[in-house]
Order: structure tokens, then sequence, then C-alpha cells
């Protein structure tokens, strides 16, 4: 058993529709989060402090998620204008990238 592997399969961990974090989800826990950190209780504001942290680390992985959608998308639109040997350049340069 010292070298027994274990496989996961990707449909176990991935989460079902429902339990997915929304925007008003993440609001939610925020406002719970900055009322935890504002009780009397050490405790019980460190885990609105550590709640808090975590929806401030959402935020920054969906700016690098949009970030990176819009950098492949751009990639993907210059790659097709050099194979098509257009020289105009893509309108994905227009897209807002944010947090940079």
């Amino acid at each position: 058993m010292e070298n027994e592997i274990t496989v996961v399969v990707w449909n176990d961990v991935t989460p079902e529709p429902h339990e997915r974090l929304d925007e008003a989800k993440v609001e939610t826990l925020r406002a719970w989060g900055e009322g935890l950190a504002s009780d009397p209780r050490e405790e019980v504001r460190a885990a609105g402090r550590a709640i808090t942290l975590l929806v401030e680390e959402i935020e920054h992985l969906n700016v690098d998620l949009w970030n990176a959608r819009v950098a492949i998308a751009d990639a993907v639109i210059r790659e097709r204008a050099l194979s098509e040997g257009s020289k105009q350049a893509p309108l994905s340069g227009l897209i807002p990238r944010f947090g940079g």
C-alpha cells in the first residue's frame, strides 16, 4: 500500500453549476467577512479577515483570468491575420485590460 496510486477523475472535483461563486455570492461573502471582522471576539475577527482576504484573492484571480482570455483572443486574431496576410491591426487591442 506504500506505493499505491490514487486516481482522481476530473468530474469528481468539478463543482456543480449551482455551487459556483457568482458576483452576488462573492458580495455576500464580502459582507459576512466585513461584519465578522468587527466582532469583539478575536477568533471571529480573524475568520472575518480570512474571508475578506479570500474574496480579494477571488477578485484578483478573476482579473487575471479576464486578462488571460484577452491575451489569448489577441494572439488568435493576430495569428489569423498573419496567416491571411492581412496588415490590419487586430481590434482586440481595444479591449481593456484590468489590474495590470
